[in-house]
């Protein structure tokens, strides 16, 4: 949920998709982005899209800046 409410007040169109770890390697060959936990982003270090960093996915601020590190800029 705060994923989605950080995409929308980016103004970013998407969808959200959570997964553990096994579901989440294949499941991230067709995204633009991976937010994961520091301590599964090891585990995600050879798949094709980018992988970012939330420690706390309760912080809605916290999302919010990882998502707008990834987007082009304008």
């Amino acid at each position: 949920m705060n994923t989605e409410s950080a995409l929308g007040k980016l103004n970013v169109p998407g969808t959200v998709t959570t997964a553990d770890i096994s579901a989440a390697r294949g499941a991230a060959q067709g995204v633009d982005l991976v937010l994961t936990s520091a301590e599964l982003a090891d585990k995600l270090a050879d798949i094709p899209a980018p992988v970012a960093v939330v420690n706390n996915f309760m912080d809605a601020q916290e999302i919010e800046s990882a998502l707008s590190g990834h987007l082009p800029r304008a």
